[in-house]
């Protein structure tokens, strides 16, 4: 969670009455009721990406890029025919970018990624980390 703020307006302690315990149980449940007010959403990071491929091979990275939901931001050419290509790509759509680069290449193509943010995860995305994190629950609960 980010960004996240609570006030305390009113309380008191008292030796015989009061423990730490008891605050952190007041603690949790202004939190559960709280969150449903307001209007959580799940961010997914994102990072950049400069990918470096000879000149024949921009169409087929740049097309991949589009599948992984990837923005490009730009592409300068390099010595040698090459180009870098730059974009900020979610770091849940790269695990086997590797792999697929390689392949898409012919082993000619390297990258670099790093973090860069976090952004509003898509509201389908959105659905289905709920409806998995729901059915675990539901398991652990059995």
């Amino acid at each position: 969670m980010v960004n996240l703020k609570a006030v305390l307006y009113d309380g008191s302690y008292h030796p015989v009455d009061s423990s730490e315990i008891a605050f952190k149980t007041a603690a949790q449940l202004a939190y559960k009721a709280a969150m449903p007010e307001a209007s959580p959403v799940l961010l997914e990071p994102v990072g950049e990406l400069k990918v470096t491929v000879p000149d024949s091979y921009m169409g087929d990275v740049i097309g991949d890029l589009n599948k992984r939901r990837g923005r490009v931001m730009g592409m300068d050419p390099v010595e040698g025919g090459e180009q870098v290509i730059t974009a900020e790509v979610p770091m849940a759509e790269m695990g086997s970018y590797a792999i697929d680069l390689r392949a898409m290449t012919q082993s000619r193509g390297s990258f670099t990624f790093h973090f860069v943010r976090y952004e509003d995860c898509p509201p389908a995305a959105q659905e289905k980390a709920i409806a998995e994190a729901k059915a675990l629950q539901a398991a652990e609960e059995k």
